[in-house]
């Protein structure tokens, strides 16, 4: 079981960039360009919220504070948010984005993480659930503000 957990706080991550890349690399040009315009204003702005928050909020790793060596290494800084499940979530997103159903499958593999790093004794339900929701709320802000420039009325002067 050690190694299942083990496995799945290193590793996953890497498998779901790879499935993520494969994906991307399968779509035609104008998917390729919308999925690139998206993690453009995306992915820095999922990491700038994470950093103020991480500013913000303090919770220190499991290990530290239930006194216990973690089954992989790791430093006794802090906790939130989790930086795996914060790339994985964001990466989910992103492909949820153009495709739910694949999209959603991500969803559950960055789940796995977070779940894996929970067990591996180097997070906590709160920084999981942090990563999460920073980047749903950012993914969602970042669709309806595309959507509310797409629908934007272009200035007839300007032509």
């Amino acid at each position: 079981m050690h190694f299942l957990t083990i496995v799945g706080a290193k590793y996953l991550i890497y498998v779901l960039l790879l499935i993520a890349g494969i994906f991307f690399l399968q779509m035609d040009r104008p998917v390729k360009y919308q999925m690139a315009r998206f993690a453009l204003f995306s992915l820095p702005v999922t990491f700038a919220v994470a950093k103020l928050g991480s500013y913000f909020f303090y919770d220190p790793r499991p290990f530290v504070s239930g006194h216990f060596i973690p089954l992989i290494a790791h430093a006794a800084d802090n906790g939130f948010p989790s930086d795996h499940a914060l790339l994985a979530f964001a990466v989910a997103a992103l492909v949820f984005h153009i495709e739910k159903k694949f999209g959603t499958v991500l969803y559950v593999l960055a789940l796995a993480i977070g779940v894996s790093r929970v067990a591996a004794g180097v997070h906590s339900f709160i920084d999981i659930f942090g990563s999460f929701v920073i980047c749903v709320v950012v993914a969602v802000a970042v669709s309806l503000g595309e959507k509310a420039l797409v629908k934007m009325p272009r200035d007839e002067t300007s032509r």
